[in-house]
């Protein structure tokens, strides 16, 4: 894992990242180049070339977050795979004509034929990463992952890493001789025979998760985890290990203490100003920009049924304090007619046809976003909540109350990670995502989110 202005990124990610921003800039130099004369191979043919490039990278890159090409894990089948790179493809196009129309090259430079070097890099990097495979070698990127234990915490992570990517392999479970509730039995089980330190060098494991129910007693060898870690072994407990690989915080392995004496919740006077400088300025934009949107879904929701186009109801934002959310009105008038709040459902009945697609497309929410300039939500942050139901949650869930340290936000980091919730046990799974947000937020992890939440909307993920 490589650690990025506090968020946690696969270093595959990173690596295709880069690799795909130095192919799209790669090819339109080596296209200008091809073109120009020894006499023009001066700075300013670098300077466009660069300038033209790092803009083209940028937005086809942005494409390809939207529609899961670096995500954390495997969650597409090869068709929908194809079906996205062919609509990258597409959009790349768009955008390499458009960045070569608003700044066109000197008429020297035939733009036909830069356009189409860059466009047959980029189909050349998509159809090899989805078609035949990644582009980088496994060897730079695979890596071995030894767990800890056999109890239930075990199973979990060796659950996790055999489903979040295909870039790890899981070399087995091993057997503290102290743990007596065994839960892995099968082939993965490795025997306490044999030393850990030897084990780890003879199978060439590059990380150890400690996943133990129970570390007391001399449960763990703290002598060989300290020989692996001299060897340059990674060690990682269990809750360190899903932070930093699946961007959540496990209620069932963290706790108080460490949580009070890791790194995170960074609550400074400059962290919040820029924040809510940000705040404005993004609110302030989106506004302008989704407004003729907003006109037409206030005029669908009035012409489809009687009531208010708008929808008002009390939530609980930053530090406890409610205030008041308002949202397009999706739902009929008397969807709460006895005065019961209910969680709103997947499918739900009480939902009109006008606020059914509203919902899917995420255009219910723009109106959020002058709350964002009042003050009582952020951007980006955890959704805020019904204060019927965060009395209940708060009593049964704990750390339920950490995710009213920061304002609440119109998307956030469980939204994009996780489907949409209805239940108690949705609202665990997104507690998890939350306390991940509260302690590792930052500027950079604000614009991965919302890069992030642009792929949300394009393909409809969790929607109602």
């Amino acid at each position: 894992m490589i650690k990025i202005f506090n968020h946690y990124f696969h270093r595959r990610t990173v690596l295709q990242v880069m690799l795909d921003m130095g192919l799209v800039v790669g090819a339109l130099m080596v296209a200008l180049f091809v073109q120009s004369t020894s006499s023009d191979l001066d700075w300013r043919l670098i300077s466009e070339g660069l300038s033209r490039g790092v803009l083209m990278a940028l937005g086809m890159l942005l494409v390809n977050s939207a529609l899961g090409f670096y995500e954390r894990g495997r969650s597409k089948t090869s068709a929908q795979m194809r079906a996205r790179a062919v609509l990258s493809f597409v959009v790349s196009a768009v955008i390499a004509l458009g960045v070569l129309w608003l700044l066109p090259l000197e008429p020297s430079y035939d733009m036909r034929w830069v356009a189409l070097v860059v466009l047959g890099t980029t189909g050349f990097m998509l159809t090899h990463r989805v078609l035949v495979g990644e582009l980088l070698p496994k060897s730079l990127t695979r890596r071995k992952v030894l767990v800890y234990g056999t109890g239930p915490r075990a199973v979990t992570v060796g659950k996790s890493l055999t489903h979040a990517s295909s870039n790890v392999e899981l070399v087995g479970y091993y057997a503290s001789p102290n743990e007596t509730d065994h839960q892995v039995t099968t082939w993965a089980k490795l025997e306490a025979g044999e030393k850990l330190d030897d084990l780890v060098r003879r199978q060439g494991v590059d990380e150890v998760v400690v996943a133990l129910t129970e570390r007391r007693g001399g449960a763990m060898p703290m002598r060989e985890l300290l020989d692996c870690k001299l060897q340059g072994v990674r060690v990682s407990d269990v809750a360190t290990y899903f932070e930093q690989n699946l961007g959540q915080i496990r209620l069932e392995s963290a706790s108080a203490g460490w949580l009070i004496f890791g790194e995170g919740f960074n609550q400074g006077f400059f962290r919040t100003t820029v924040k809510r400088l940000f705040d404005i300025v993004g609110a302030l934009v989106l506004i302008i920009i989704s407004s003729p949107l907003m006109l037409l879904a206030a005029l669908a929701v009035k012409l489809e049924s009687p009531g208010p186009i708008l929808y008002r109801q009390e939530r609980v934002g930053l530090n406890g304090k409610t205030f008041n959310v308002v949202k397009f009105r999706s739902m009929r008038t008397d969807a709460e007619k006895d005065g019961v709040p209910r969680w709103a459902t997947a499918g739900d009945s009480r939902v009109t046809r006008v606020g059914r697609i509203i919902r899917k497309l995420r255009i219910d929410e723009l109106p959020q976003l002058f709350s964002v300039l009042s003050g009582d939500m952020s951007l980006v942050g955890p959704r805020p909540e019904r204060p019927y139901f965060v009395e209940q949650l708060v009593q049964d869930i704990p750390f339920y109350a950490v995710r009213h340290s920061v304002k609440p936000g119109v998307t956030g980091w469980a939204q994009v990670s996780y489907q949409y919730g209805a239940s108690r046990e949705d609202t665990i799974e997104k507690l998890q995502y939350d306390l991940y947000y509260v302690k590792n937020h930052s500027l950079f992890l604000d614009l991965v989110v919302l890069f992030e939440t642009v792929g949300v909307v394009l393909t409809g993920k969790g929607a109602q």
